[in-house]
């Protein structure tokens, strides 16, 4: 029997995110009879995914029924879930950011991860404790699901500042399939465990039928992994922009005994990315995600994904199913609403307080770790341990840019952006600061665009 819901969407106008939210829910039939009501603040786009929806139910006379409204808290009223993907000033904004970055030589910064890139995040941050408060106020018992970046800081911060039943996600960890069919194997078959911090996460167990397959991943360095760098810094259009067994990965894997997965697989020492040359021998022709040469082409892909879907949802003689078949997406939003409300039980990779997840992690820094969902909540597996090295050289210093970042929001201190930028950017960030003056009149530059006035007024 279907038990229908209301889930309220802030940030509705992502577009290629709210297409394959639609379709999941439009194809869950344990949903039936539910409500989504849209927000977003850009009218133009929320008109286009509100549409979508409404044709895309029809079509599959699937009974889920779509309202738009640019006032969040109409938005929250009477939700049961609540879902958070919205990016403030969207793409254009991050891009004016990015050139003044780039201005400054630090052409390789990735706008909302790294201590190099700090202030994108500050915006976000405001609108995950806005709705959350929000969220106590107007739907006090609903659930909220962070999906919009930054993930690992902005839960924490909620989880700490708030009373709200909130879970994170990312899909990062769907890089496991690419290294299993590099392996040659069956991703479907392969069971897998994956702890650690949003885009920081590590394969502690990777099976195939129940063999081990470190020693398959062991015989791929060895007898294949040259082959196929050489072969992918000559065909670069054959492979996909990213790269989950680059040089960088099978480095440290070589360090650290275990592989990074997904969005961890960008991630690494400052040496991997001191200049576009070295990054391009570490990850790949691109350079790696967020380089001068990834970035501009994954923008240009998502524009014209977004025109696409204008383009269907609006042309009333062409069928939204032909576009966009009936298929479900990998994405885990739709699947944890109907554990929670029609008691499904599934295992599914979150972002949680850590509560002992993982061993050397504070209770309260939020861990992203495999969990059992159901009507009852969520129910956290607790997992081996990390090695100590990864603990020491990675874990625990992406814990203190956390907790850096969270204490310059929360108390206003500029000083602590700038001391970011001069000691913990050398990490997180490839060394891309090399003077006083440079991040000093980086961060000046930034505070000064129109957009970043409260920013620049919170930060005195």
């Amino acid at each position: 029997m279907a038990h229908p819901v209301k889930i309220a969407v802030v940030g509705a106008g992502s577009a290629v995110f709210s297409l394959g939210l639609v379709k999941d829910l439009c194809l869950t039939t344990n949903l039936a009879g539910s409500t989504v009501s849209l927000m977003d603040i850009d009218k133009d786009r929320l008109d286009v995914i509100h549409k979508l929806g409404e044709r895309y139910a029809g079509e599959l006379k699937a009974n889920v029924t779509f309202e738009k409204t640019m006032n969040r808290r109409e938005a929250l009223t009477d939700a049961d879930f609540v879902i958070n993907t919205a990016l403030v000033g969207g793409h254009d904004q991050l891009g004016e950011m990015r050139q003044i970055a780039q201005k400054h030589d630090y052409a390789s910064l990735h706008p909302l991860t790294g201590m190099g890139s700090i202030t994108p995040a500050f915006p976000q941050f405001k609108l995950m404790l806005d709705v959350a408060h929000d969220m106590m106020e107007v739907c006090p018992e609903a659930w909220l699901i962070q999906s919009g970046n930054p993930v690992f800081e902005g839960t924490t911060l909620m989880s700490r500042q708030t009373k709200v039943k909130v879970i994170g996600l990312c899909h990062g960890h769907y890089g496991y399939r690419v290294v299993a069919r590099l392996l040659g194997v069956n991703p479907d078959e392969v069971s897998w465990v994956a702890p650690g911090l949003n885009h920081l996460i590590w394969l502690t167990d990777f099976r195939y039928k129940g063999e081990d397959l470190y020693p398959l991943v062991d015989d791929w360095i060895a007898t294949k992994s040259e082959a196929y760098w050489r072969d992918r810094e000559a065909n670069p259009d054959k492979y996909g922009p990213e790269d989950y067994m680059s040089r960088a990965v099978i480095d440290q894997y070589r360090r650290f005994g275990l592989l990074p997965v997904g969005d961890a697989t960008r991630g690494g020492g400052w040496w991997y990315k001191t200049d576009l040359a070295t990054r391009q021998y570490w990850y790949g022709p691109t350079g790696g995600f967020g380089s001068e040469l990834e970035a501009p082409p994954r923008l240009a892909r998502l524009a014209r994904q977004v025109a696409r879907i204008r383009e269907v949802a609006c042309d009333e003689s062409h069928p939204v199913l032909e576009a966009f078949p009936p298929v479900k997406t990998s994405e885990q939003q739709v699947l944890i609403i109907d554990a929670l409300t029609n008691d499904v039980t599934g295992q599914f990779q979150i972002n949680v307080p850590n509560q002992g997840a993982l061993l050397g992690v504070p209770d309260d820094v939020v861990t992203e770790i495999p969990a059992i969902i159901d009507k009852g909540g969520i129910h956290r597996i607790h997992v081996k341990p990390l090695p100590k090295k990864i603990m020491l050289e990675v874990i625990q210093p992406h814990i203190l840019a956390m907790e850096w970042m969270l204490e310059a929001y929360l108390t206003g201190d500029r000083r602590m952006l700038l001391d970011g930028l001069l000691m913990l950017n050398t990490y997180h960030g490839g060394a891309q600061t090399k003077s006083y003056k440079q991040a000093a009149e980086f961060l000046d530059e930034v505070m000064a665009l129109p957009f970043n006035r409260e920013l620049a007024q919170h930060f005195k």
